[in-house]
């Protein structure tokens, strides 16, 4: 690789908005007559809110940062180089805002070639380095740490990942050949591909450390001391690193591959590249040397930098980091009213589960009421064990334990909400019983509190008609498990006021969910699409085609197999959400005769987990109909006709109003349906595959908003 080379192409200006990270370095004299150290600090001087990132003017300074201190470590001014973060922050990456704009593979030759020879100059420096993770480090920043020849984390980091795969791509500044030279294929792959595809798992201080990326852990508070302690010590001496010896065979690289290429196979059913690509790098960094570990890896930035996932990938990060943060339609948040109290209807699973989010985000006293005092006892004693649960973890300490605790308490009697400011109801769901509950709501609370109501799929404004105020009625319907997943559909009837809307979106924020506006509607934005997408596979199977075959053909396309997302939701709640939606539009929707017998049969699912694996049901496939002249399709023709039926719902809904525009559908079913990234959601999906243009005549989105330009 030469300077000539990565500066023939100028990528620089794809990315105006950069924000640069600096290197900053200060001699640090370390103990024991070890000599100098150069401390490298990354800060791009925001606080952690705006981790440090790594665009073309990061690169250039790191480059020139270390060549620097190559001079004075020829020249004998220093004894040892250590890089660090800002406070909470190592690094997060390489700043991926400008690749959209990327046109020509040679730009993002350009860019991988960089970033190659930047951290080829920090691992030639002639004297020993040090990485110092003392916060969150992803990507790019992984990579300059293994570019180190030590590593020391912090017990108090909250992150290490290579996210790469997740969103199309691979670790290619290093990752895919530094990682399984230092813990081996296995452990690096279960980074690399099963984290990443695991909806970009994370890995805490103290695992990454166990892991082996890691050579020595030291606690947060004295972390920076420590590591400078310690590196002169291994600079002196008197500490030597050892670290388990990583097995060359090709056996054991094989397998770890083929390990890998099977969840990778279950998660993408091969629809995205990126995982085989980075796959056949490490399989490579068995015997590759560096330079061509480091080409190679450039080679396949390049292509995949000019590949569609990817591109979803950037457009569905974006979404979720930015979209998210500014919902669509959202009235202006000083309407919002306070809230300093909240009281839940209901003291099942979902309504504890609210009731223990609100205790952690809003801090606030949290009244739950049922029919009976053993199911509020019920309740309140699953949030004091979910509670102890974090306790013993050490997520709470034992003030704020003691300070939750004291603010959940349960009623058999609506009194309690006389003073709350917002109310939510997680009963039963059927019309009659949710009008009863608000009657009797109303009859206790003050005219400003809002009644908000947790229903998946009944309308808002049938369910406030009844009222004196069905201004303060919304629709605030979660996903479960409630703690897990990030979606909060906020849904004004046709009577709620601004004020009420502006302060369901404001406790929708401090709980920390993505809050997307949808039009008062049958099932919403989520529940309408996997209605319609669960209703054409019911469709198909009913008439004849085998269940596996309809499972096989949505691999890569569906977070999950349809079957096997039935059995996660439940036959009896997925029939209803049938049934809602075959009401309102029966010329497209379908209820399955096959789920209503499994339901009336009180099947839990198509799939038994006996020995671990799963296997078809023989009881549940016995339910289905037999027809006497079934129609057996293809996986393909499975697949086209389902993703035809999503395309005509998603433009119906569009033409509707249900949702503000296509980004809103797809931050729904990433956030609330887990659909992949580098699928970009949903709309991308039906664009790339011609299905959008076949069956409503145009695309989503413009060409190069989710895809490569054109």
């Amino acid at each position: 690789m030469s300077e000539t080379t990565t500066a023939a192409v100028d990528f620089t200006a794809l990315f105006p908005e950069e924000v640069v990270t600096k290197a900053l370095v200060r001699d640090v004299v370390m103990p024991g007559n070890a000599g100098t150290l150069a401390l490298v600090t990354l800060d791009n001087g925001f606080d952690h809110t705006k981790p440090n990132t790594f665009g073309p003017a990061t690169i250039a300074g790191l480059q020139a940062c270390f060549d620097g201190l190559r001079d004075r470590a020829e020249a004998g001014q220093i004894q040892a180089v250590g890089i660090t973060g800002k406070p909470f922050i190592f690094a997060v990456g390489a700043d991926l805002s400008g690749v959209p704009k990327v046109t020509q593979r040679e730009q993002a030759l350009a860019i991988a070639r960089a970033g190659h020879a930047a951290y080829a100059t920090l691992m030639d420096l002639p004297v020993p380095t040090f990485a110092f993770v003392n916060g969150a480090a992803m990507g790019g920043g992984v990579e300059i740490a293994l570019a180190c020849d030590y590593r020391t984390i912090s017990a108090g980091v909250p992150a290490v990942a290579l996210p790469e795969c997740f969103l199309g791509l691979v670790p290619g500044w290093g990752g895919c050949y530094l990682l399984p030279n230092l813990v081996g294929p296995a452990k690096a792959l279960s980074v690399i591909v099963e984290n990443a595809l695991n909806t970009n798992k994370m890995l805490k201080g103290p695992a990454a450390f166990d892991l082996g990326l890691a050579d020595a852990m030291f606690a947060p508070a004295e972390f920076l001391e420590a590591s400078i302690g310690w590196a002169a010590s291994v600079v002196t001496g008197a500490v030597t690193v050892t670290r388990p010896e990583v097995p060359r065979d090709e056996a054991t690289w094989t397998g770890a591959i083929a390990a890998s290429t099977m969840l990778a196979d279950l998660k993408t059913g091969k629809q995205s590249p990126a995982p085989y690509r980075a796959m056949k790098l490490v399989a490579a960094a068995r015997t590759a040397t560096r330079d061509e570990a480091f080409a190679a890896e450039d080679e396949a930035l390049a292509d995949l930098l000019m590949g569609d996932e990817l591109r979803a990938g950037l457009y569905a990060f974006d979404l979720v980091q930015k979209r998210a943060k500014r919902p669509a339609g959202a009235p202006d948040r000083s309407l919002a009213r306070p809230v300093t109290k909240v009281g839940i209807v209901g003291a099942g699973l979902m309504a504890s589960q609210l009731a223990l989010l609100f205790i952690q985000r809003l801090e606030v006293p949290v009244v739950l009421t049922d029919l009976d005092q053993e199911r509020v006892d019920k309740g309140v004693g699953y949030v004091h064990g979910q509670l102890d649960g974090l306790a013993k973890k050490g997520r709470l300490n034992p003030d704020k334990l003691n300070r939750f605790k004291a603010l959940i308490s349960g009623s058999t009697s609506k009194d309690g909400f006389a003073d709350a400011e917002f109310v939510i109801e997680a009963v039963f769901e059927e019309m009659g019983v949710k009008k009863q509950v608000f009657a009797e709501c109303e009859a206790v609370v003050s005219d400003t509190c809002v009644l908000a109501t947790n229903t998946s799929s009944l309308s808002i404004s049938q369910m406030a008609s009844d009222l004196a105020h069905p201004e303060r009625v919304v629709g605030f319907h979660f996903f479960n498990p409630v703690a897990v997943m990030p979606l909060l559909e906020i849904i004004p009837g046709a009577a709620t006021d601004a004020a009420t809307l502006a302060t369901a979106f404001g406790v929708g924020a401090k709980l920390k969910k993505t809050c997307i506006l949808v039009k008062d509607s049958p099932s919403f934005i989520v529940n309408r699409l996997l209605g319609r997408f669960m209703g054409e596979v019911g469709r198909v199977a009913d008439a004849g085609t085998p269940v596996e075959v309809i499972d096989q053909a949505f691999m890569g396309f569906a977070p999950m197999p349809p079957f096997v997302l039935l059995g996660l939701v439940g036959p009896a709640i997925a029939l209803h959400n049938g049934e809602t939606l075959i009401k309102a539009f029966p010329d497209r929707f379908y209820v399955s005769a096959g789920l209503k017998a499994i339901v009336e049969a009180k099947k839990t699912g198509f799939y038994t987990f006996a020995g671990g694996k799963p296997a078809l049901d023989p009881e549940v496939l016995a339910l289905l109909p037999q027809p006497e002249n079934p129609v057996v399709l293809t996986a393909a023709e499975v697949r086209e006709r389902v993703l035809g039926a999503l395309a005509q719902e998603a433009r119906l809904m569009l033409d509707e109003g249900v949702a503000q525009a296509p980004m809103d559908l797809d931050l729904a079913m990433i956030t609330g349906a887990g659909f992949q990234f580098w699928n970009g959601g949903l709309t991308p999906l039906l664009d790339r595959s011609g299905v959008a243009e076949q069956v409503t005549g145009a695309r989503f989105l413009p060409a190069g908003a989710a895809s490569v330009p054109a």
